[in-house]
C-alpha cells in the first residue's frame, strides 16, 4: 500500500509531506482546490507523461516522492531483482523529477531508470481510475482489455497478438514472392557474395578495440621500453634513486620518534609511502619485462587492420558496424531465399495461421467464461445502484479471418429496464447510468485485482442520494482488503470512509496554494456538512452530517 508521499513545487502545490492509512480514505474539498492535483503527482511518480507546465512557477523543477510497501514475495519483487534494482528494504522508493525546461528523470529505490520501467512497477502499486474512464468503456478496445485484465488473460491476448502478426508477415511475404520471384534474384546474388566476404573477414567488433590497442603497444614498444627504464632507474636503480633515499630518512625518522611521540604520524605517512613506492616499483618492472620489439607481429596486425578497413570503406560502414551488416545481410538473404519459393512460404504461412488460430479459440474459450461471470456481477450491482431490472451482458462478435486481438471483439450491451432490450452501452446510457454502469464494473474489477491500492478520482459524477451511499459502501467493502483513495464531491460517499482530508487552496505571501488537513471527528463532521449545506453551515446541518457519519 502506498505509505508516504512528498510532493514539492507542483502545479499550486508548495511543499506536501502525506501519510496514508489503510482502508479507504475520501479526499475532499472545493472545486480547484487541488484534490485531482495530488493523484497526478502520483500518477507521475508511477511513470505518467509530464510536461513542463506542472512545475509550480518560478521554480526550477517539480519533484515527487511516493513510497509503497514491497509485498514479501511475488511478481514485483521478481521483476525487481532482474532488473538489478535494490529490493531489501520492504519498500519500493518512486522519485520524479521534472524541470521547468520539460526534461524528466526518474529513480526507482535510488536507481535511474527510464520510464518504462516505472510504469511496470507502478502496475503492481497502484490502479488510477480516473473521473472519466467509464467514457473510455465505450471503446470496443478498452471494453477487450478489460475483460483479458479481469480474467488474467493479458499474458494469453500478447501471445494471440505475436501468432497474429506471425502469420501476417509470412501471408505478405507469400503474396510477394507470387507477385515477381525473378525480380529477388539479382539482389540474391549480390548478398550471397556480400555474405561469403564478410563471413571469410571473421571479424567482430572485440576485436577491433584489441587490435588497435596492441598495435598502439607494438608500434610505440621502443620508447615504451625507454620509460619504463627510465621510471626504474629514478625509482630504485639510479644513483639519485627514490626508494634508497626514502628508506634513509624512514630509517632517521625512526630514530627520532624513539625520542619524540609527536614524529609517530610522520614515521607511519613515510611508511605508507614507503609501501606504496615498492607496489609501484614491482608493478613495473612486471611491466617491462612483459615489452618486447616484434616487427612481425606489428606487420601481421597492419595487415589486418587494412583489411578491416578496405571492408568497411567498400561497404560505408564504421570497421565496428561491419558484425551487425553481415547479420543483416544473413536476415535479408534467408528472406529473400523464402520469397523466392511461394510454395514454400505456403506452407509456412498455413502453419503459423494453424498456431494462430489455436492460441486463439484457447483464448476466446477463456474470455466467454470471464464475460459471463463479470456480467452476471456487473448485473448484480446495478440493481443496487438505482437500476432494478437493468441487465448487462458482454458480447463475443467473430471475427471470421481473425485479427491481432483474436477471433472476436467484445461489445458491452446493456438494458435500462426490464421490458428492454440489450444494446449496445454506448446508445442506450444516459449520462447518469453510464456512471453507474461504469463504477460498477471498475468495482468489481478492482476485487480480483491483486493491485494493493486503488484509486477513484471523481468516478462518482452524476450520481447522488441513495445511490451515492450505496456507492459510499462498495468502496468501504473494497478498503476492508485494499487501500482505497476517493476523490469525491458527495458527502454520502466521503462518510463512508475510514478516514478523511480536506485539501483547500490558500493565499501565502502572494501566492495561491494547495493545503492538505487530516480531519478528526470534529472537524469531518464540519467537513461533510459544509459538502451537505454550502456556505450557511447550520446545527441542523451538522447534526445531519453527524448522523451520517455514525451510520457507518
Amino acid at each position: 500500500m502506498l505509505r508516504h508521499l512528498s510532493i514539492r513545487d507542483f502545479v499550486i502545490v508548495d511543499q506536501l509531506e502525506l501519510e496514508f492509512e489503510a482502508g479507504f480514505g475520501a479526499l475532499t474539498g472545493e472545486t480547484g482546490a487541488g484534490k485531482s492535483i495530488l493523484l497526478d503527482a502520483l500518477g507521475l511518480a508511477l511513470g505518467g507523461k509530464a510536461e513542463a507546465g506542472v512545475v509550480r512557477a518560478g521554480q526550477a523543477r517539480a519533484e515527487i516522492v511516493a513510497e509503497f510497501d514491497l509485498p514479501a514475495d511475488g511478481p514485483l519483487r521478481d521483476w525487481l531483482v532482474e532488473q538489478e534494482i535494490e529490493a531489501d528494504d520492504g519498500c519500493v522508493l518512486m522519485r520524479r523529477v521534472i524541470e521547468s525546461g520539460g526534461r524528466s528523470r526518474a529513480w526507482l529505490n535510488g536507481s535511474p531508470v527510464v520510464l518504462a520501467q516505472m510504469r511496470a512497477a507502478g502496475e503492481w502499486l497502484a490502479d488510477i481510475h480516473g473521473q472519466h474512464a467509464h467514457h473510455a468503456l465505450l471503446r470496443g478496445d478498452a471494453q477487450l482489455a478489460l475483460v483479458d485484465a479481469h480474467g488474467g488473460l493479458a499474458a494469453r491476448a500478447a501471445e494471440v497478438a505475436e501468432r497474429y502478426r506471425a502469420w501476417s508477415a509470412l501471408r505478405r511475404a507469400r503474396e510477394a514472392a507470387e507477385e515477381g520471384a525473378s525480380s529477388t534474384e539479382r539482389e540474391r546474388e549480390l548478398l550471397g557474395w556480400q555474405v561469403s566476404e564478410l563471413r571469410e573477414l571473421a571479424f567482430d567488433a572485440d576485436e577491433w578495440a584489441t587490435l588497435n590497442q596492441e598495435q598502439a603497444r607494438l608500434a610505440h614498444a621502443a620508447g615504451l621500453i625507454e620509460g619504463s627504464a627510465e621510471v626504474l632507474d629514478g625509482l630504485a636503480e639510479g644513483e639519485y634513486a627514490v626508494v634508497p633515499q626514502l628508506e634513509r630518512l624512514l630509517g632517521r625518522v625512526a630514530e627520532m620518534a624513539r625520542h619524540d611521540g609527536q614524529l609517530a604520524d610522520v614515521q607511519e605517512l613515510l611508511g605508507s609511502a614507503g609501501i606504496q613506492l615498492d607496489e609501484a616499483l614491482h608493478a613495473m618492472r612486471r611491466y617491462r619485462d612483459r615489452l618486447d620489439l616484434d616487427p612481425a607481429r606489428l606487420a601481421e596486425i597492419d595487415q589486418r587492420i587494412q583489411a578491416i578497413t578496405a571492408a568497411a570503406r567498400k561497404y560505408r560502414v564504421a570497421p565496428d558496424g561491419l558484425p551487425e551488416l553481415l547479420a543483416d545481410s544473413v536476415f535479408r538473404l534467408e528472406r529473400l531465399t523464402r520469397q523466392s519459393d511461394p510454395e514454400a512460404l505456403a506452407r509456412e504461412e498455413a502453419a503459423a495461421r494453424a498456431a494462430f488460430m489455436g492460441v486463439a479459440q484457447s483464448l476466446s474459450e477463456a474470455r466467454r467464461k470471464v464475460a459471463a461471470g463479470l456480467s452476471a456481477a456487473v448485473t448484480e450491482a446495478m440493481q443496487s445502484l438505482a437500476m432494478v431490472g437493468s441487465r448487462f451482458d458482454i458480447a463475443l462478435r467473430p471475427v471470421e479471418e481473425g485479427c491481432a486481438s483474436g477471433i472476436e471483439t467484445v461489445e458491452f450491451l446493456v438494458a435500462a429496464n426490464a421490458s428492454q432490450p440489450l444494446r449496445p452501452m454506448a446508445r442506450v446510457a444516459s449520462g447518469g447510468e453510464l456512471s453507474r454502469i461504469g463504477l460498477a464494473i471498475q468495482v468489481i474489477t478492482s476485487r480480483n485485482a491483486s493491485t494493493p491500492t486503488l484509486i477513484f478520482d471523481e468516478v462518482d459524477v452524476g450520481i447522488g442520494g441513495r445511490v451515492a451511499e450505496i456507492v459510499g459502501r462498495l468502496l468501504r467493502q473494497l478498503g476492508d482488503d485494499r487501500q482505497v483513495l476517493c476523490v469525491t464531491h458527495l458527502p454520502q460517499v466521503a462518510a463512508q470512509a475510514n478516514w478523511q482530508w480536506s485539501i483547500a487552496k490558500e493565499t501565502r505571501d502572494g501566492q495561491t496554494l494547495s493545503r492538505v488537513t487530516q480531519l478528526d471527528a470534529t472537524a469531518r463532521i464540519e467537513e461533510i456538512a459544509r459538502m451537505l449545506g454550502g456556505v450557511n453551515i447550520t446545527d441542523t446541518t451538522r447534526s445531519h452530517a453527524a448522523e451520517m457519519l455514525s451510520l457507518r
